[in-house]
């Protein structure tokens, strides 16, 4: 920029020096003045090319100045529009992480819900599926309905989907109750049976062998009705079971 400003200025000093000789006298031109004259002439053609210098810079550093200025201005908007942009750009990022973080905590809490749950059955801790879950308590809820055969097919249907689910033993009891309810003696006997053979240490043991007795008593067989009762009483005799037990063993008799 200095290099094309120092040749503009050496065009216009140019220029300048013809104009001034142009508008010389055609005598002075003929070279017909005398060394005052010549030195005058001179001294005023430096004058205005002086003038016409510092006019040309003066213009010149204006426009640098105007089109610093402009610079700045438009450096200002591109700054601003950045910003503007960058602004946008982190409000996007902060709602995307935020719907990431909600959408794994959604997918957490989902999956948690699937996963094995630890449940309380009959005084034991087990491990149950959500689905597991669901069968069993909508066969529970079937039998509390009054729906005995309806519960016996939903019981019968648990223990076949979940044969060694925790809720065995719990499934195999109800479906016994559900089949005496409907007065099938023998198949709640048989029901019953499982559940003293597969499950002796399960508290609904007790309960299992007072309706043995009972399907028992209901088809006349006062001997094995007896002999299940004094199994009960002898096997757990604490139970609220076993005292039921002792009161029917007397009418037994």
């Amino acid at each position: 920029m200095r290099t094309s400003l120092k040749t503009a200025l050496k065009s216009v000093s140019t220029a300048a020096f013809l104009a001034a000789v142009v508008a010389l006298p055609m005598t002075a031109r003929a070279g017909m003045f005398d060394d005052d004259d010549a030195r005058k002439a001179i001294l005023d053609l430096r004058n205005k090319v002086e003038a016409l210098q510092k006019d040309v810079a003066s213009k010149s550093d204006k426009n640098s100045a105007l089109s610093l200025s402009d610079q700045n201005d438009q450096l200002r908007q591109d700054v601003a529009r950045l910003r503007g942009q960058l602004e946008v750009l982190t409000n996007e990022l902060a709602n995307t992480q935020q719907r990431q973080k909600d959408f794994y905590v959604d997918l957490d809490s989902r999956l948690a819900k699937l996963e094995p749950q630890k449940v309380n059955v009959d005084g034991k801790e087990v491990s149950v599926d959500v689905n597991e879950q669901k069968y069993y308590d909508a066969a529970l809820n079937i039998f509390k309905g009054g729906d005995y055969k309806g519960a016996g097919s939903a019981f019968g249907d648990f223990l076949k989907r979940y044969p060694q689910s925790g809720y065995a033993a719990s499934a195999q009891y109800w479906l016994g109750n559900s089949l005496y309810a409907q007065r099938d003696y023998k198949g709640a006997i048989a029901a019953q049976q499982i559940v003293v053979k597969n499950y002796p240490d399960n508290p609904k043991v007790a309960d299992a062998l007072l309706n043995i007795a009972s399907s028992y008593t209901e088809l006349k067989d006062k001997a094995s009705a007896r002999k299940s009762l004094e199994t009960l009483i002898a096997k757990y005799p604490d139970s609220p079971a076993a005292q039921t037990g002792k009161e029917r063993m007397a009418a037994l008799k």
